[in-house]
Parts: C-alpha cells; structure tokens; sequence
C-alpha cells in the first residue's frame, strides 16, 4: 500500500519562517517516510496512514510559536501499490516531457 500526503505546517509569525519550517522537515526523519519539499508544502509518502500522520503530528510539534496552523491532504490508496514517483512518470507520459517548469 502507498499513502501520500501533502503536509503544510505554518508558524504565524513575522519574517522568514524557513527556520521552523526545517524543524518540521527535521522531525519528518525520524519516520520511516520519503519526503520532498516544495515552495508551498512537503509531499510525504509511507507505507500506511498510522505513519503518515504520525509524522505530519511531529513535523507539526517541533515547529515553535503561539499559533501553528497545519493543513495534510491524504491520498489513501488502498487497492493500488504505487509510488509517488510512478505518479509524476505516468504525467510525463502523457505529456512527453517531464512536468516541470523552472522559473516562476
């Protein structure tokens, strides 16, 4: 089984959040979970939701501050055992090309 999950953890707070961002990237390690970072959000991949939201909670935890919001979209597939990696190579299929487009 693949669950993939799309983890946002957010300090409110003023400046550069990029310090307790890395705190909730860093707790992410301690989980049997692949993981990439994007500009607005972690994908995370595991093999079952127990650890998927197990890690999504310490992400959350290790980030300091009064206020943390967190948001975690969960693709569950339960009947598929696919990659997240296989999910993007069937995009580029379709499309010829990697999906990818480097400036903003």
């Amino acid at each position: 089984m693949s669950v993939f999950g799309f983890l946002a953890v957010v300090p409110m707070m003023e400046g550069s959040l990029a310090g307790q961002v890395a705190k909730a990237v860093e707790a992410l390690e301690a989980f049997d979970v692949a993981y990439e970072t994007t500009p607005m959000g972690t994908i995370i991949e595991a093999e079952d939701t127990e650890t998927l939201f197990a890690a999504a909670q310490a992400a959350h935890d290790a980030v300091d501050g009064d206020r943390v919001e967190t948001t975690l979209k969960v693709d569950d597939k339960r009947t598929v055992d696919q990659r997240a990696r296989e999910k993007v190579e069937d995009l580029a299929a379709e499309l010829g090309r990697e999906p990818v487009r480097d400036h903003y």
